[in-house]
């Protein structure tokens, strides 16, 4: 570190965004900054931490969405946003519900090696201090339900989203990095079934801040 303060990027989809339980595709509410869970875990960690919210709704791990768009490709993204905010003490990483989609037609375990790709570029990037790697704190996102309007997007996603967590910790274990698994800590909003309301992200922000804690000193 370059000085007393620590920085954590929080890199992610719409759930770090902070997108609420939406109504149709032209719903682009989204939770205030104290009321998202990077803003609850800011507030947890105290002021020796600096946070950086890098949420995208529609953020996949690796894929051009074809319908949303190119730039919904986390990977593509990630190096360029690195860059930017470097130096980085941590990244936490929180992507693979929307390769849940029915279009990309992703296989858990694929979607767990492309999460680890991610991974990977944060280890390489030189974007820690001093040139070195940040440590990563990577997170398995919360089961999806296929309820509501958003069903026929992620049809088969149910199923394959409560296989994540346990091919999660395989990729964290291989790479050295930190983990959560989401799962029991915070859900999505159960008529909408992808989106977190304000209660889950605050229970979310306290969960990863204290993750962070243990991981960092």
């Amino acid at each position: 570190m370059t000085d007393a303060i620590r920085t954590v990027l929080c890199y992610g989809d719409s759930n770090t965004h902070g997108t609420c339980p939406m109504r149709d595709l032209q719903d682009v509410r989204r939770l205030g900054r104290a009321e998202r869970w990077p803003g609850r875990m800011a507030a947890a960690l105290g002021s020796g931490w600096h946070v950086i919210e890098e949420g995208h709704p529609g953020r996949t791990t690796v894929h051009p969405d074809p319908i949303e768009g190119a730039h919904k490709n986390g990977l593509a993204a990630l190096p360029v946003i690195l860059e930017t905010h470097r130096p980085v003490d941590c990244v936490t990483l929180m992507l693979g519900t929307n390769d849940l989609k029915a279009r990309f037609s992703m296989t858990p375990l694929d979607i767990a090696l492309a999460v680890e790709k991610l991974v990977q570029t944060i280890g390489q990037s030189g974007a820690g201090a001093g040139g070195g790697s940040p440590a990563t704190l990577l997170i398995s996102p919360p089961p999806i339900r296929e309820t509501g309007w958003l069903a026929g997007m992620f049809a088969g996603g149910e199923a394959k989203s409560r296989q994540l967590a346990a091919h999660y910790a395989e990729v964290a274990a291989r790479n050295g990095t930190g983990f959560l698994d989401a799962g029991p800590v915070a859900a999505p909003e159960p008529d909408e079934g992808i989106h977190f309301d304000a209660a889950a992200h605050e229970k979310l922000g306290r969960a990863v801040a204290e993750a962070l804690t243990r991981m960092m000193g």
